[in-house]
């Protein structure tokens, strides 16, 4: 039941997608012909962007999900919500629910979702400085599957 529900989220969000990319499939049809290459180039760039995007949100959505049920935490589906999985995030970390405040202001942020992904790894019963890594640019991504999926 839970991998349907999966594939209709996704492919809700793949409806989505297309929704918002063919009315620049239309502006393209109807550009010149000087401006019709920069704008399927445009078009191309942004469809990849999208996808990719795309592809990191599901990706962090279910190693979220996956904490959330190896540390039986309840509501593992907010995982998919934006909000609602910073705040299955405290929970998993075990930190109080007003600290989605902190996630607002622009430098605290950073240093609290440090400290949420360290008690999450704790939690995971992992070492404290997996939470550390997120600020490493491509190893940031790498932390949320390890502490998911790693025994």
């Amino acid at each position: 039941m839970k991998a349907r529900t999966r594939v209709f989220s996704l492919l809700g969000l793949v409806l989505v997608l297309i929704a918002v990319l063919l009315p620049v499939g239309r502006a393209m049809a109807q550009s010149s012909d000087d401006n019709r290459a920069a704008a399927l180039l445009g078009g191309g760039v942004m469809m990849v962007v999208l996808l990719i995007g795309l592809a990191v949100y599901v990706y962090i959505a279910l190693a979220i999900q996956t904490i959330a049920n190896k540390t039986r935490t309840e509501n593992s589906w907010m995982a998919w919500i934006p909000i609602l999985n910073i705040i299955l995030l405290l929970n998993v970390a075990k930190k109080p629910i007003w600290w989605i405040v902190l996630f607002v202001i622009p430098i605290v942020s950073i240093v609290i979702a440090i400290i949420v992904w360290m008690a999450v790894a704790e939690a995971r019963g992992k070492p404290s400085w997996w939470g550390i890594l997120l600020i490493v640019p491509l190893v940031g991504l790498i932390v949320p599957g390890y502490l998911a999926w790693a025994d």
